[in-house]
């Protein structure tokens, strides 16, 4: 390739990731507003296609979600949908809910695994309380035998997360937290976690963070999400790769073959309702796939969140529940 040609190649790249960037921005601007949520929620189009994203509003529509991916040899976890709780009775009554169903799934027989947010239990209300919530939580979760993995939220919260989880993983064993790979600091985090023998979920981050804390090129986050993972394949305990990249399943299959590392040792796990030919496709190679398996009112920020992980899921979930009206009807 000629010189002119390189540098216009690396132009049209940078200006794809700078409209790519402009989109999440957007999307991520438009989750935080409550008018913006209103409108989503009446609009019969947005809800045929938050339909793909969870698995409905109230527990049962999420548990026969639940049955039909064990069916297909899936495994689960569970996040009731909600976050940044602006009363301590909201905050007690998430982690009632989290208890609620804990019990459930024990008593249905399904994989007895959630996934909750501190802002979720309070903590940016006071970490007194959000420690209480969780802590009752993985206390009802330990009589279980169930495991709970706490969610990362945005870069303001991620040294008290870890801080909070290390406190009480030393009691509660069963407890495990979120890394994100596009922070800087992820590595420093990944070591130490490993130290305490944490269970890890390696993703690559969904919020828009300043260049500072966090890589702004998808090639440096990859890069780093590789680093990451070689790391907790090596020295974790049964680490969690969370990706939908297909070049980074095959590159984190390859790593694990010539490192002989079984592949009971760490599993996959991907969202519901997306890149479900590759879930099928790991499950039938003899890999442990988790789906993460949200359900609840509060849908909105959490799929706008989805959108600006991958802009080109609006023109693909448009098109498919367009198509699917369209269908005659037998």
């Amino acid at each position: 390739m000629s010189a002119t040609r390189s540098r216009a190649a690396g132009t049209r790249r940078a200006a794809g990731e700078a409209a790519a960037r402009g989109l999440r921005a957007g999307f991520l601007w438009a989750s935080r507003r409550r008018r913006l949520a209103r409108l989503a929620a009446g609009s019969s189009l947005t809800r045929g296609i938050v339909q793909r994203f969870v698995a409905g509003e109230d527990l049962p529509a999420a548990l026969r979600v639940l049955d039909r991916l064990h069916a297909r040899g899936l495994a689960t976890t569970v996040d009731v949908l909600g976050e940044s709780v602006t009363t301590v009775q909201a905050a007690h009554a998430a982690a009632d809910r989290y208890i609620d169903v804990l019990d459930a799934l024990a008593e249905r027989g399904l994989d007895r695994n959630v996934s909750v947010k501190l802002t979720q239990l309070g903590l940016d209300l006071e970490p007194a309380l959000c420690r209480e919530n969780l802590m009752r939580i993985l206390a009802h979760a330990a009589e279980l035998n169930a495991f709970v993995r706490v969610d990362m939220e945005d870069h303001t919260h991620t040294q008290a997360t870890i801080e909070l989880v290390r406190q009480l993983h030393a009691v509660y064993p069963g407890v495990g937290v979120v890394v994100q790979a596009y922070l800087r600091r992820s590595a420093a985090d990944v070591a130490m976690l490993n130290a305490d023998r944490v269970r890890v979920r390696l993703c690559k981050g969904a919020y828009d963070e300043p260049p500072d804390v966090a890589f702004a090129h998808k090639p440096d986050v990859d890069e780093n999400f590789r680093r990451l993972a070689e790391s907790l394949l090596r020295d974790g305990e049964y680490p969690a790769l969370a990706t939908h990249d297909e070049l980074l399943v095959a590159w984190a299959r390859g790593f694990a073959d010539r490192e002989r590392i079984d592949r009971s040792r760490f599993e996959f796990q991907m969202l519901y309702g997306v890149r479900r030919d590759l879930q099928e496709r790991l499950v039938a190679g003899g890999y442990t796939v988790r789906v993460y398996v949200p359900f609840g009112t509060e849908w909105y920020p959490y799929f706008m969140r989805r959108l600006a992980e991958r802009p080109a899921n609006v023109l693909f979930l448009t098109r498919s529940v367009l198509g699917e009206r369209r269908r005659p009807r037998r």
